[in-house]
């Protein structure tokens, strides 16, 4: 993750420690998704908590990457991970539950959104997203839960919510918590038209989705504009964005300067235009 003020804001988790899960199955939901759902493992540990609840994701390269993941994931085995060979290191990535299900056919289950650019066969995807496109029922991954970003100050009563397509899954994630009295505003931009999804929210929340038109367009920009045209309520609110640096720091900038108090905005840059993720 890029810049955040996380420290200061998450919700910490309550799952124990490193949590081996595996592929139930996988589904292309629209043009630039791909959901892969697992459990099995060790799914039965894993403690749901609701609204953007992230967590390290380990995705093996070979038979035996899985047994280099750390059990906690501190500076310093962070940094006696990177001295693993490439051939043999897990790719670490940080993902949102975009749902989690305890009735599933065979017991829990988690679903897991990737947003795929690129193809697989010419190498222009990333690895996760390449992953995720070819993975297979049975496949073993490895989970580090980090917890809830999403944390309103007492006596909040509207929230304004805006991510690029990299966010979508926390927004999801957020709407299906929030209380049925819930009001406020979300802000959404996708890559195409068909990537809008049906979004369980209460009735109080209305949601804005921001198709970019300009392929070649910076992620998060039309996002941004649609963030500043909105007015903020005169109640007190809490506002939340994540996705590509620009959207994040700019909304943070526009709603500090509307008068929204710093301790009452929620920032975290996933990735960086311009920079692989």
């Amino acid at each position: 993750m890029a810049r955040t003020n996380l420290d200061s804001t998450h919700v910490e988790a309550r799952t124990p420690g490193l949590t081996t899960l595996h592929v139930l199955r996988r589904t292309q939901v629209s043009p630039s998704f791909v959901r892969v759902t697992l459990g099995g493992g060790d799914v039965a540990d894993f403690v749901a908590l609701g609204y953007d609840q992230w967590f390290r994701l380990f995705l093996p390269v070979s038979d035996t990457s899985l047994t280099r993941v750390p059990k906690k994931l501190t500076t310093l085995s962070y940094l006696k991970f990177l001295t693993v060979s490439k051939t043999d290191r897990p790719v670490l990535r940080n993902y949102t539950v975009r749902a989690y299900r305890a009735d599933g056919a065979d017991g829990p289950e988690l679903d897991v959104d990737f947003v795929v650019h690129g193809s697989t066969e010419d190498g222009t995807a990333g690895p996760a997203a390449s992953w995720a496109q070819t993975c297979s029922p049975g496949d073993a991954v490895a989970v580090l839960d980090e917890g809830v970003c999403f944390n309103p100050p007492p006596g909040t009563s509207r929230v304004v919510l805006a991510a690029d397509e990299t966010g979508l899954p926390a927004v999801a994630g957020i709407l299906g918590s929030l209380d049925v009295d819930a009001a406020g505003h979300v802000v959404v931009e996708v890559p195409t038209d068909g990537d809008r999804q049906d979004l369980d929210a209460p009735a109080g929340i209305d949601i804005t989705w921001v198709v970019r038109d300009d392929h070649a367009a910076v992620p998060g920009r039309a996002a941004l504009a649609a963030v500043q045209a909105l007015e903020l309520p005169d109640e007190p609110a809490y506002a939340w964005v994540v996705g590509e640096s620009g959207l994040v720091t700019g909304a943070r900038r526009h709603w500090v300067q509307a008068g929204l108090p710093k301790e009452s905005i929620t920032f975290v840059g996933y990735w960086k235009a311009g920079k692989a993720h």
